[in-house]
Protein backbone atom coordinates (compact mmCIF):
# COMPACT_ATOMS: atom_id res chain seq x y z
CA UNK A 1 0.00 0.00 0.00
CA UNK A 2 1.18 3.52 -0.74
CA UNK A 3 0.48 6.75 1.09
CA UNK A 4 0.55 9.86 -1.06
CA UNK A 5 1.21 13.31 0.36
CA UNK A 6 -0.14 16.01 -1.92
CA UNK A 7 3.06 18.03 -1.90
CA UNK A 8 6.47 17.66 -3.44
CA UNK A 9 9.27 16.57 -1.13
CA UNK A 10 11.37 19.36 -2.64
CA UNK A 11 9.24 22.20 -4.03
CA UNK A 12 9.94 23.07 -7.66
CA UNK A 13 9.44 26.74 -8.49
CA UNK A 14 10.67 27.74 -11.93
CA UNK A 15 9.74 31.28 -12.94
CA UNK A 16 11.11 31.41 -16.50
CA UNK A 17 10.31 29.07 -19.34
CA UNK A 18 13.22 27.29 -21.00
CA UNK A 19 12.22 24.72 -23.63
CA UNK A 20 15.85 23.81 -24.45
CA UNK A 21 16.47 22.83 -20.86
CA UNK A 22 13.13 20.99 -20.72
CA UNK A 23 14.07 19.02 -23.86
CA UNK A 24 17.19 17.76 -22.07
CA UNK A 25 15.55 17.14 -18.69
CA UNK A 26 12.68 15.14 -20.22
CA UNK A 27 15.10 12.20 -20.50
CA UNK A 28 15.32 12.13 -16.71
CA UNK A 29 11.54 11.74 -16.69
CA UNK A 30 11.07 9.04 -19.32
CA UNK A 31 14.49 8.33 -20.80
CA UNK A 32 16.29 4.98 -20.75
CA UNK A 33 17.53 5.51 -17.19
CA UNK A 34 14.88 8.00 -16.11
CA UNK A 35 12.64 8.00 -13.09
CA UNK A 36 9.70 6.22 -14.74
CA UNK A 37 11.82 3.20 -15.63
CA UNK A 38 13.56 3.27 -12.26
CA UNK A 39 10.31 3.19 -10.31
CA UNK A 40 8.85 0.37 -12.39
CA UNK A 41 12.13 -1.56 -12.31
CA UNK A 42 12.32 -1.62 -8.50
CA UNK A 43 8.60 -2.20 -8.01
CA UNK A 44 8.67 -5.13 -10.45
CA UNK A 45 11.91 -6.69 -9.20
CA UNK A 46 10.64 -6.87 -5.63
CA UNK A 47 8.42 -9.85 -6.43
CA UNK A 48 11.31 -12.24 -7.03
CA UNK A 49 13.37 -11.03 -4.05
CA UNK A 50 13.57 -13.96 -1.61
CA UNK A 51 14.41 -11.82 1.46
CA UNK A 52 11.49 -9.95 3.02
CA UNK A 53 13.60 -7.03 4.29
CA UNK A 54 15.15 -6.53 0.85
CA UNK A 55 11.76 -6.87 -0.84
CA UNK A 56 10.59 -4.04 1.42
CA UNK A 57 13.69 -2.02 0.52
CA UNK A 58 12.99 -2.43 -3.22
CA UNK A 59 9.41 -1.27 -2.58
CA UNK A 60 10.70 1.75 -0.67
CA UNK A 61 13.17 2.64 -3.42
CA UNK A 62 10.50 2.22 -6.11
CA UNK A 63 8.13 4.58 -4.33
CA UNK A 64 10.96 7.08 -3.77
CA UNK A 65 11.60 6.98 -7.53
CA UNK A 66 7.91 7.84 -8.08
CA UNK A 67 8.52 10.95 -5.97
CA UNK A 68 11.47 11.82 -8.20
CA UNK A 69 9.26 11.29 -11.26
CA UNK A 70 6.78 13.80 -9.85
CA UNK A 71 9.49 16.39 -9.19
CA UNK A 72 11.05 16.03 -12.65
CA UNK A 73 7.62 16.16 -14.30
CA UNK A 74 6.82 19.35 -12.39
CA UNK A 75 10.13 20.85 -13.48
CA UNK A 76 9.51 20.03 -17.17
CA UNK A 77 5.99 21.43 -16.97
CA UNK A 78 7.17 24.67 -15.39
CA UNK A 79 9.92 25.04 -17.99
CA UNK A 80 7.44 24.67 -20.86
CA UNK A 81 4.26 26.35 -19.69
CA UNK A 82 3.32 29.65 -21.30
CA UNK A 83 5.73 29.27 -24.22
CA UNK A 84 5.35 31.59 -27.15
CA UNK A 85 5.32 30.18 -30.67
CA UNK A 86 8.71 31.78 -31.31
CA UNK A 87 10.24 30.14 -28.20
CA UNK A 88 8.88 26.75 -29.22
CA UNK A 89 10.37 26.97 -32.72
CA UNK A 90 13.69 28.53 -31.63
CA UNK A 91 14.31 25.73 -29.12
CA UNK A 92 13.47 22.97 -31.60
CA UNK A 93 10.65 21.97 -29.26
CA UNK A 94 7.99 22.19 -31.97
CA UNK A 95 7.89 18.43 -32.73
CA UNK A 96 7.23 17.66 -29.05
CA UNK A 97 4.75 20.51 -28.78
CA UNK A 98 2.69 19.29 -31.76
CA UNK A 99 1.97 15.99 -30.00
CA UNK A 100 1.93 16.96 -26.33
CA UNK A 101 1.61 20.78 -26.04
CA UNK A 102 2.54 21.46 -22.40
CA UNK A 103 1.75 17.91 -21.29
CA UNK A 104 4.63 15.98 -19.75
CA UNK A 105 5.21 12.85 -21.83
CA UNK A 106 7.77 10.17 -20.93
CA UNK A 107 10.38 10.20 -23.65
CA UNK A 108 14.11 10.29 -24.26
CA UNK A 109 15.78 13.63 -24.99
CA UNK A 110 16.03 12.39 -28.60
CA UNK A 111 12.23 12.22 -28.80
CA UNK A 112 11.95 8.41 -28.64
CA UNK A 113 9.01 7.48 -26.39
CA UNK A 114 9.60 5.59 -23.15
CA UNK A 115 9.34 1.84 -23.47
CA UNK A 116 9.47 -1.00 -20.97
CA UNK A 117 12.09 -2.47 -23.30
CA UNK A 118 14.60 -0.07 -21.73
CA UNK A 119 14.47 -1.85 -18.37
CA UNK A 120 15.08 -5.38 -17.19
CA UNK A 121 13.42 -7.64 -14.66
CA UNK A 122 15.04 -11.08 -14.87
CA UNK A 123 14.04 -12.74 -11.61
CA UNK A 124 17.76 -13.26 -10.95
CA UNK A 125 18.42 -11.21 -7.81
CA UNK A 126 22.09 -10.55 -8.59
CA UNK A 127 21.36 -9.73 -12.24
CA UNK A 128 18.52 -7.38 -11.31
CA UNK A 129 20.50 -5.56 -8.62
CA UNK A 130 23.46 -5.18 -10.99
CA UNK A 131 21.15 -3.66 -13.59
CA UNK A 132 19.73 -1.32 -10.93
CA UNK A 133 23.24 -0.11 -10.08
CA UNK A 134 24.08 0.45 -13.73
CA UNK A 135 20.82 2.31 -14.42
CA UNK A 136 21.31 4.55 -11.38
CA UNK A 137 24.84 5.40 -12.50
CA UNK A 138 26.50 3.83 -9.48
CA UNK A 139 28.82 1.63 -11.52
CA UNK A 140 32.00 3.01 -13.05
Amino acid sequence: MFVYEKKLQYPVKVKNTNPKLAAAIISQYGGPDGELGASLRYLSQRYSMPYAELKGLLTDIGTEELGHLEMVGTLVHQLTRNLSEEQIKAAGFDAYFVDHTTGVFPQFASGFPWSAATMQVTGDVIGDLTEDLAADGAMA
